[in-house]
């Protein structure tokens, strides 16, 4: 009898009730309390995955230091860089040697530390002419990024034939589908993601393992299989992490949620190896879940997936790499969980984009988490004997080490079917075909709590001109979709398209392309899916077209009939529009617009304002205006005879805040001083400092007497900006704002339609903005900035805490983000909402600097 997940979770719930199994842990999601037993062998339970907001959002302050980059030097968005290089195989590279550090954590575990890596590459690459190895890019911090590809020797003309065949297969399915020649010959790729998650690093070690073995082994079966396949992989995802012992990378940034956004250099390199190589199946190697676990995830599914073609091989190839653990005979391996078939719905989804293996089915992969057993991190690290995490270490990469060779095997014997339904998922796109009904039972488990989809519209328009809001963040949009491989062209001529004109040069995103999900699920809005699941890991809404800051325009039916050219960057959008011998005038509304008023300001500028949300640069400066326009995209316009308006500075600031919105703050060319409850008990100088800004990790009862007396100054003669609930209470506790902070489920998060109002952050602002354990403000005395909307939620996941309680309901109508002089004497407003979350919402950033120019007077 084949029985769907809904229907094993009531037979789970009555054999709770009958005694006959063990009560689950709570269906509640939230941080996992701190457990020494966590990731033990045996432990089987889904709340051992860590949510994506952890304390480093609102207990812990990040501390990175500034580096000091002037704007002027801040860099536009490029397009993906790293590709195949054209030659044969072997394509050696002598990789440089990083010096050695024993301080690296990996070496209490017994594990290969980050500056073993590359002498090890360089013996493979002088012992096997199967190995190359090349860097890819670089961390946060500066470290190499490796790439080892593992595969038969090729002549330069294989290797071009390869990449012609590659090609194909997305450009031209039909073709590919019917070339008998390509499907005998093509090789199959797979990639392999290691210790994206700098702590969890034994996936590295397996990986090496493997790659070794492939390297030495002198048998005839694997000369078969290399000369068949190319197998890819990234030895270490986070070398900073690795280096560390921490999950981020050395910005602070956790790697496996950055992949619809590609803020960190480590996610923009594996994005261009998944798009350089196109993989058949990839695996992403992480730890620790006690249990090893292995996808497929459960519902809710990615509505863009074509997820017949994934679940159809991602499900036995899952049961594959369980079978090739069991056999490695310990205890602990005795099974594995793999949550498609053994977990309720929304206990370990694969709905966003942001992890690599969801990042991966986009272009055609059939993705895996893989989570390794034993914990050896964290406190384990620190409390168990040196012998005990050698010995969990060693597990560890044994079951690494089979999950990678179980695919291998996968894909091999499975070579002609994964081909197939490759070249099946890009013609389907190209195509412009819904994708098709699932039936119950189309493997085994699948019901109809699996049914996710959606309806493609027939095209996006970015349109230039009067219509486009921001310029600048139109050609942020273009270029990041570029770098993702979506197919965007650009208008000849002017056309008119769902009954809307536009100019030439206005961007299509045609949706008949090869990677339309991908296109899709990047700039749809998203969808409400409260209802559907009791709770969400991370985030459930997104939408860069609601929240990156630029037009765009849907035609849900109509085909772009214009001739177009395609894209490879965005043109440049920059100027002056103003005659010679005007003062020039700027909207800050976009992230870009703050970025060139701060780069002025740096080069001695007299900006003024006449407004919170709009700048005025003297005529003669029309020079220094034209630089940075250039630079970052924005255009001056004439600013209006006798505006004058008031000096701007740009504010000194203190932040007690997350590493991302640090991250976000310097993006935009502020200079930012990290502040928290124990760096201010220790004396920290807020001499100078104009704006306080408290997120994270800032308690302002717990400060000393001393401290206080610093934080109080500030104040007094400048401002403070918050976010969430530190921020909301150091305002209760400091006595700013009368208001009352009223928070909704603390894993409530998505894009939501807001209503502004006020002429701080209200002015120019976008009706949509993001929420993470979102908040709303009640009272009076206070300005209210912007509202929610009477129906809040547009895309994303929000339940109540209870009947009538923090639920968008509950929040429709109030305020969202709110200001006001405090008692002090000072400024301050208050965010409900998440404007910098995780470098994501650029859209929003201007808000957030609108309110720190105000804040600091």
């Amino acid at each position: 009898m084949i029985l769907s997940r809904s229907s094993t979770v009531v037979l789970a719930a009555a054999m709770v009730a009958a005694g006959l199994l063990g009560a689950p842990a709570s269906a509640e999601p939230g941080p996992v309390p701190a457990n020494p037993d966590r990731g033990s062998p045996g432990t089987r339970d889904s709340s051992t995955r860590e949510f994506g907001n952890g304390a480093e959002r609102n207990e812990v302050a990040a501390t990175g230091a500034d580096r000091g980059i002037s704007a002027f030097e801040l860099p536009r968005a490029q397009p993906r860089r790293w590709a195949p290089a054209r030659q044969g195989y072997p394509r050696q590279t002598e990789l440089p040697l990083p010096p050695e550090n024993p301080a690296d954590k990996s070496i209490k575990l017994g594990l290969v530390p980050y500056h073993g890596i590359a002498p090890r590459l360089n013996a493979l690459q002088e012992e096997s002419d199967r190995v190359s190895a090349e860097i890819i890019g670089h961390s946060a911090l500066g470290r190499d990024l490796y790439l080892v590809t593992v595969t038969a020797p090729e002549t330069p003309p294989e290797s071009a034939q390869q990449d012609r065949w590659r090609a194909l297969i997305e450009n031209d399915p039909r073709a590919a589908g019917g070339d008998p020649w390509m499907r005998r010959h093509y090789k199959a790729p797979l990639w392999i993601n290691a210790n994206i998650h700098g702590d969890e690093w034994e996936g590295a070690d397996g990986a090496l393992r493997v790659i070794e073995r492939l390297a030495t082994a002198e048998d005839a079966a694997t000369a078969r299989l290399l000369s068949r396949t190319r197998i890819y992989v990234t030895v270490t995802n986070n070398p900073d992490g690795r280096v560390a012992g921490t999950r981020a990378n050395g910005a602070g940034f956790d790697i496996n949620r950055d992949h619809a956004t590609n803020s960190q250099p480590e996610s923009r390199a594996v994005r261009d190896v998944v798009i350089g190589t196109q993989p058949f199946v990839m695996l992403d190697e992480h730890g620790y879940t006690g249990t090893t676990l292995i996808e497929p995830a459960t519902p809710p599914h990615g509505q863009n997936y074509e997820y017949d073609l994934y679940i159809k091989h991602a499900l036995p190839n899952a049961e594959g790499m369980e079978a090739a653990i069991r056999k490695l005979g310990y205890p602990e391996t005795a099974r594995a969980d793999i949550p498609f078939r053994d977990y309720a719905p929304g206990d370990w989804d694969d709905w966003p984009p942001i992890f690599t293996p969801m990042y991966a089915m986009y272009h055609g992969a059939v993705g895996h988490t893989v989570e390794i057993p034993w914990q050896v991190n964290r406190n384990a690290y620190e409390t168990l004997p040196v012998e005990e995490l050698r010995r969990r270490s060693a597990v560890n990469t044994d079951v690494a080490a089979a999950t990678i060779e179980a695919t291998i095997t996968y894909a091999d014997t499975n070579r002609a079917a994964l081909l197939a339904d490759q070249i099946e998922q890009f013609r389907r796109g190209w195509a412009g075909e819904p994708s098709p009904f699932i039936p119950d039972g189309f493997v085994e488990g699948f019901g109809p709590e699996d049914r996710y989809s959606t309806t493609f519209p027939r095209a996006y328009v970015i349109p230039v001109g009067a219509a486009q809001r921001s310029p600048a963040a139109a050609a942020r949009l273009v270029d990041h979709l570029v770098a993702h491989d979506i197919r965007v062209t650009r208008a000849r001529r002017a056309f008119v398209l769902a009954g809307r004109a536009y100019p030439a040069g206005s961007y299509l995103v045609d949706m008949r392309q090869p990677k339309r999900g991908l296109a899709n699920v990047l700039l749809e809005a998203g969808r409400d899916i409260s209802a559907l699941v009791p709770q969400m890991y991370d985030i459930s809404g997104w939408s860069h077209r609601l929240l990156w800051g630029a037009s765009v325009d849907i035609s849900a039916t109509a085909a772009p009939r214009v001739a177009t050219t395609e894209v490879s960057v965005a043109s440049p959008v920059g100027g002056v529009d103003a005659p010679a011998g005007r003062n020039l005038s700027l909207s800050l509304r976009d992230g870009a617009d703050v970025r060139a008023v701060n780069a002025l300001l740096d080069a001695g500028v007299p900006v003024r304002r006449t407004d919170a949300a709009t700048a005025v640069v003297p005529a003669a400066a029309r020079d220094k205006a034209a630089i940075v326009a250039e630079r970052f995209g924005v255009r001056f316009t004439t600013a209006p005879r006798g505006s004058a308006g008031t000096p701007l500075r740009k504010p000194v600031i203190a932040a007690a805040a997350s590493a991302d919105e640090l991250f976000a703050l310097r993006e935009m060319g502020f200079e930012v001083r990290p502040v928290s409850t124990t760096l201010l008990n220790a004396g920290a100088d807020l001499s100078g400092v104009d704006t306080l800004v408290v997120s994270s990790g800032l308690s302002y009862g717990q400060l000393n007497a001393g401290a206080r007396a610093a934080v109080d100054d500030v104040l007094a003669r400048g401002g403070v900006v918050t976010r969430g609930g530190t921020g909301a209470a150091f305002n209760a506790a400091a006595g700013l704002l009368p208001a009352t902070a009223v928070a909704g489920r603390g894993d409530a998060n998505g894009v939501v339609a807001v209503r502004n109002a006020g002429s701080v952050v209200g002015t120019g602002s976008l009706p949509h903005s993001f929420v993470y354990s979102p908040l709303w403000f009640t009272g009076t005395g206070f300005t209210v900035e912007q509202r929610y909307e009477a129906d809040p939620l547009v895309a994303g996941h929000w339940r109540p805490v209870a009947a009538g309680v923090g639920g968008p309901e509950q929040a429709a109508g109030q305020a969202a983000v709110i200001s006001g002089m405090t008692a002090r004497g000072g400024r301050a407003v208050l965010f409900g909402t998440e404007p910098l979350f995780r470098a994501h919402p650029k859209g929003l950033y201007a808000q957030f600097a609108r309110a720190l120019y105000w804040a600091a007077g």
